[in-house]
């Protein structure tokens, strides 16, 4: 498997997905504000969750529709291009609504091609 492979890239936004909600075990949404650290790594793991999503063709997408392509690639680009206007509240409730049933999802997808992640 290559770099650019859509298992690898699946891999990819699981792994970072579940190390985002990882991240965020036993905090509140006001450590976002408090903890630069933090802030910054969930946005950089966020951005790649993306960025690989963005490197999964269309064709292969179609495979696993359980996956919110659009939104988790949209969400990438909102995070590097208006970097200096993100909504931490916004940011938060991705972190804590959207993401699990993400990482579901992928599991699943995994699954269907005989990869557990």
């Amino acid at each position: 498997m290559t770099r650019h492979d859509p298992l690898v890239a699946l891999q990819h936004m699981l792994d970072h997905s579940r190390e985002a909600v990882q991240m965020i075990e036993g905090r509140e949404r006001r450590d976002l504000d408090a903890d630069r650290q933090l802030n910054l790594a969930l946005m950089r793991l966020l951005e790649i969750v993306g960025e690989a999503a963005s490197r999964i063709p269309a064709q292969q997408r179609r495979h696993w529709p359980g996956v919110p392509w659009r939104d988790v690639v949209d969400l990438r680009n909102r995070l590097i291009h208006a970097y200096d206007d993100v909504n931490f509240d916004i940011l938060w409730a991705i972190l804590r609504q959207d993401l699990p049933p993400l990482i579901e999802a992928l599991q699943k997808a995994l699954a269907t091609e005989g990869n557990d992640g």
